[in-house]
């Protein structure tokens, strides 16, 4: 008996957290990347879910707590870099990400594991970090 109100319970309560809401935000593009288009074709493949205000929500975005997770990832994303913003970008940010981009790309830090896995066409071949790191170095003053 113990062990059904356990799942009763658990139940109730994976349908109460339901009622906690996020904001799946896809404000207007004020100024898109400036990239040659093989670039950007990459980066919209395995970087502008995370990282403009073009994210395609999936269907466990719209649930919790996975919603939870994916809205803060996305959030932390866009605060991070957002190409939807690139215009904002100032001569120091760029100077970063000609830094930041080719190591992470690199290091296999971006795109995520969690997210490689959950979408297989964002990983990246080798032509293709090369590509990214290339375009990354050439924004450094």
């Amino acid at each position: 008996m113990n062990a059904r109100r356990a799942v009763v319970a658990a139940g109730v309560l994976l349908l109460a957290i339901q009622a906690v809401p996020v904001a799946h935000t896809n404000p207007p593009v004020e100024s898109d990347a400036d990239a040659p288009a093989a670039v950007k074709a990459v980066l919209r493949r395995a970087c502008y879910d995370c990282h403009s205000h073009e994210t395609v929500w999936p269907p466990q975005a719209w649930v919790a707590p996975s919603s939870w997770l994916l809205v803060h990832d996305v959030n932390e994303g866009r605060a991070e870099l957002n190409f939807s913003r690139w215009n904002a970008l100032d001569a120091k940010a760029r100077a970063k990400i000609a830094k930041k981009l080719p190591e992470e790309v690199g290091d296999e830090e971006m795109p995520p594991l969690t997210y490689r896995l959950a979408h297989p066409s964002a990983r990246l071949s080798a032509a293709e970090k090369a590509l990214l790191s290339d375009w990354a170095r050439s924004l450094a003053p």
